[in-house]
């Protein structure tokens, strides 16, 4: 947008990045402030808005994001291919162990906190379920809609892979450990799963907070209860309040010998123009 793109002999490409590699703290060797970001697909909205807000506040700073996966950004950190690992989990400990061997450490920074919408096609006669349900319906104990209210017509599950922060968050929170169904999609992306919910009536999937709103009426957001809580759908009010239970933190992970220009951009993320970048995405401030 602000930068040039200009195509190099390959050989110079290669002799270019051996001489970046190394150089660190997302210091570029002529002093610009180059950095990189990988890693959640949920998180890929919030991070593209608050990189292209900083780079339009310093002409000097070049941010390149990508998705992938939580766990794709966070092995890419470890690997020092990326400065900044985005996940919506918590780093595992065996992710832990690889960067103490590596002879580093890490910095953890939630920046925002989401709901995950379970969601249906619209022409779908169920609007709620309990977590149970959900649970069952996900590790196949409950396969079609007649068993929860709804038509009778084999449910068809959709999920995010398993390189997905989102996946094990699910997994974790709401199939209580046990595994996928066997049949269950696994989708790449929040948007395929919007997509595929919204062209097939016996579909149910999950997907960021902060994709909903965009979706419009192609889907529909079900309430959800807990050990007999009242049903609520997800919200920046039912997140913040603790009403709506599927929901979890936002991270962004550093490595702690990260360099000025990445530390600068952790500080406006949380600034009060950063926290409203992340409140306009549709995702819940972190403070």
């Amino acid at each position: 947008m602000k930068k040039m793109k200009v195509v190099l002999p390959a050989l110079l490409v290669v002799i270019m990045a051996l001489a970046m590699f190394g150089c660190g703290g997302g210091e570029k060797p002529d002093g610009n402030a180059s950095i990189t970001i990988k890693g959640s697909d949920t998180m890929l909205h919030i991070n593209t808005a608050l990189a292209e807000a900083y780079m339009n506040l310093h002409s000097d700073a070049d941010i390149t994001v990508a998705g992938g996966g939580s766990g794709t950004g966070i092995s890419a950190m470890i690997n020092g291919t990326t400065d900044i690992a985005a996940a919506s989990r918590k780093m595992k400990d065996k992710e832990k162990i690889r960067i103490e061997q590596s002879g580093a450490s890490s910095v953890e920074h939630i920046i925002a906190r989401d709901g995950i919408a379970v969601i249906a096609h619209p022409g779908n006669n169920i609007s709620k379920l309990t977590i149970q349900q959900i649970g069952n319906i996900y590790t196949g104990k409950i396969t079609n809609w007649n068993e929860v209210g709804g038509v009778d017509s084999e449910i068809v599950v959709l999920s995010r892979d398993n390189s997905s922060g989102t996946y094990v968050f699910f997994q974790e929170k709401v199939l209580n450990k046990e595994d996928y169904r066997a049949d269950a999609k696994l989708m790449a992306s929040n948007s395929a799963i919007i997509t595929e919910v919204g062209h097939n009536e016996n579909a149910i999937g999950y997907v960021g907070l902060g994709y909903v709103a965009s979706a419009g009426d192609s889907i529909k957001v079900l309430g959800v209860s807990e050990n007999g809580s009242p049903y609520s759908v997800p919200s920046q009010e039912t997140v913040a309040s603790g009403d709506y239970s599927i929901a979890r933190p936002l991270h962004l992970y550093i490595l702690e010998s990260a360099g000025k220009s990445i530390n600068d951009f952790i500080n406006y993320i949380f600034s009060p123009e950063g926290q409203k970048i992340v409140e306009e995405i549709g995702f819940i401030p972190a403070k």
